[in-house]
């Protein structure tokens, strides 16, 4: 995959990924997983270059968030995105005390985070 169709596929400019490629900008964490999505790995491959196989568990989408997305008209990639910053904000909680989002719940994370990330 050349730099170019990366770029397109992963929704930012050849010239940022060449300064990225080159140790002159740093990365993040959202624009490496959306790399990492497009070249198909993970985001341990790309930082550490390990080969392990990784196993990967089904990806399980909430009804809700399903509603949600198909309202927003949000393309699988970006409902994936979302639902990953979901696990990666309460991934620390206990699931005693979390409840079910609601479609208004995910409607308004994901303002949230295009707000903040654009």
């Amino acid at each position: 995959m050349t730099q170019d169709q990366l770029a397109t596929a992963a929704e930012m400019s050849k010239s940022f990924l060449s300064d990225v490629e080159n140790n002159n900008r740093n990365v993040s964490s959202q624009t490496l997983l959306r790399i990492a999505n497009v070249l198909e790995t993970s985001v341990d491959y790309l930082l550490s270059g390990a080969t392990a196989e990784v196993v990967r568990k089904p990806v399980m989408i909430p009804p809700n968030l399903s509603q949600a997305a198909g309202e927003l008209n949000l393309s699988y990639n970006r409902t994936l995105e979302l639902l990953d910053a979901h696990d990666s904000v309460f991934a620390r909680r206990s699931n005693k005390s979390r409840t079910e989002f609601t479609v208004e719940d995910w409607k308004k994370l994901y303002q949230a985070l295009k707000k903040v990330f654009g």
